[in-house]
């Protein structure tokens, strides 16, 4: 009889099972496959270290500070990863080279020892699990679940072996494939997301960096520097390089291509690798970028990859993450959904073992955090998608969206600042009390009234009701004039294309919010670690 199973020994199970079992619950970790292993989402965003940062101090797991500093990670994983100071985005035509006037960077660059990074996933998940059988996990690799069952006074799973663990709570991490999902009937058919889309993926060598292809000018930092995104109507490539930094010693890039699969149906007469090139043939400085490119790995090639589920929890279960639903890596949100469900889930886990109390009832907000995650993911991917008909309507839309990247951060690294001086958890729990749960910046009302014009407006678009050109313009005063968009950034100027944000940048913006910005977003200015930087005199 264990404490917990969990289905999934990924980054989001070996994650959970490391803070259970440090904290004393007894855990078994299973999982149909091996470690190391291929996998995708390997991109992180300043929200992500935050998240993991939270993660690590709240339940004392410091393995974990490891994916949020680019040095420790290549020191204690090792030196396979990517360095990452950039989101880039180049908007293409078909035929034609990208408009440089038309290509945008959002800066990721991470304040002291916080480092966004390229993860290789397969050395990153093996490392985590590594450290989950550390902490006293038991582990079943190569184990398939053939059946799940769901008792009033315990869990179980059955493998195809025959083998039966008992357990008083069962975590499904395990996917799209969720066994209890699929036990319980929980997908919802039809799938009521907006958004659709299919994707085509794998590793490559050879990939030539977007800056050496380049016909025109280069940024100060190189494209190559950062997770490029090549955008086009209803589509978009991704290339995630690990090879970027001198440190590294791996060879490989990550490559894919997401598309909407009602614009371009999936054929059956071609392999992966010959569609993806038949897309790359369009544009022309793609065509450069992966001329000598060769794959190392056979391709994946997805039907629709959105999914959500009527339900994620129930009494004594829990659908985590992936396994409750997915929408699609547009913006790298995956990874820091991931650490603020477990964050959710593991206090409440860890107290209901104490209580022997596994009543739905006390995991309610992880259902509605998880739902509010898919929800305004839907929102803002579907409305990315609608705008890369026309630069004005993406031009807008993507400030929208950098727009909570620098007050979310603030806002959960001063969570974790406070933490770190009172050990209250208290503070932690409070995060929880915040209007707008799931959303890029859950505790501003003007930043989501924003975001609820833009996915209006797009949505007007989408359905042929505006013209995507008008509408750009309307979207982008819009942004300029919202209370919701923090200065400094220059995201209220359509002009400004390379937002590169460094610590006097913040300096600079917490000292504005400390004094005039809105009293609503007054709070962030408050963190313990950079009290001394603020009442520094200006120069």
């Amino acid at each position: 009889m264990f404490d917990v199973i969990i289905l999934g020994s990924g980054i989001a199970g070996s994650i959970l099972g490391s803070i259970l079992a440090r904290n004393g619950a007894s855990v078994l970790l299973i999982d149909a496959g091996v470690h190391p292993r291929f996998a995708v989402g390997e991109s992180t965003i300043s929200h992500t270290l935050n998240v993991f940062r939270m993660l690590a101090e709240r339940y004392e797991v410091p393995e974990l500070e490891a994916l949020i500093s680019y040095d420790k990670g290549m020191a204690e994983i090792g030196p396979s990863m990517g360095i990452k100071r950039h989101f880039g985005f180049m908007l293409h035509q078909e035929g034609r080279e990208p408009d440089p006037g038309q290509a945008s960077q959002f800066g990721t660059a991470g304040i002291g020892h916080l480092q966004t990074s390229h993860l290789f996933r397969q050395d990153t998940d093996a490392y985590l699990f590594h450290a989950a059988i550390g902490y006293g996990c038991t582990a079943r690799q190569a184990f398939r679940v053939t059946d799940v069952e769901l008792n009033d006074d315990s869990v179980a799973v059955v493998g195809a072996n025959g083998e039966r663990f008992t357990g008083r709570y069962l975590v499904d991490a395990s996917g799209f494939r969720s066994p209890v999902a699929g036990l319980l009937g929980l997908r919802e058919e039809p799938c009521p997301l907006k958004h659709h889309s299919r994707s085509l993926f794998t590793h490559m060598i050879g990939v030539r960096p977007t800056d050496d292809c380049l016909m025109g000018e280069r940024p100060a930092v190189p494209w190559v520097e950062g997770t490029m995104h090549h955008l086009f109507e209803r589509g978009w490539f991704w290339i995630i390089p690990f090879n970027n930094d001198p440190r590294s010693v791996n060879p490989l890039v990550s490559v894919g291509l997401t598309f909407d699969e009602r614009v371009y149906p999936k054929p059956s007469d071609i392999s992966p690798e010959e569609e993806f090139y038949r897309h790359v043939a369009r544009f022309p400085l793609l065509e450069r970028i992966f001329a000598d490119a060769s794959t190392v790995r056979p391709w994946v090639s997805t039907d629709r990859l959105q999914y959500s589920s009527s339900r994620t929890v129930g009494a004594r279960w829990c659908l985590m993450s992936h396994a409750a639903g997915f929408l699609d890596p547009l913006y790298s949100r995956g990874l820091s959904n991931t650490g603020e469900v477990i964050n959710a889930l593991a206090w409440r886990l860890l107290e209901a073992l104490r209580d022997d109390d596994f009543a739905e009832e006390r995991f309610e907000y992880v259902d509605t955090l998880q739902k509010g995650l898919i929800r305004y993911n839907d929102d803002l991917v579907n409305s990315s998608f609608v705008s890369w008909s026309h630069p004005d309507l993406w031009n807008a839309v993507s400030r929208v969206w950098a727009g909570a990247q620098m007050p979310v951060s603030m806002h959960f690294g001063q969570a974790v600042e406070k933490f770190r001086q009172s050990r209250d958890d208290a503070i932690f729990r409070d995060l929880e009390r915040l209007p707008y749960p799931g959303s890029p910046f859950p505790g501003n009302a003007a930043y989501n009234h924003l975001f609820a014009d833009m996915v209006r407006i797009c949505d007007a678009v989408d359905a042929g009701e505006r013209d995507a050109g008008e509408a750009g313009v309307t979207l982008m005063k819009t942004v300029a004039e919202s209370p919701g968009i923090v200065p400094f950034l220059g995201l209220q100027d359509p002009e400004t294309r390379l937002v590169q944000p460094s610590l006097e940048t913040f300096i600079s913006m917490a000292r504005w919010l400390a004094t005039e910005g809105p009293e609503d977003m007054r709070y962030l200015a408050d963190n313990p670690r950079f009290a001394h930087l603020l009442a520094a005199p200006r120069t």
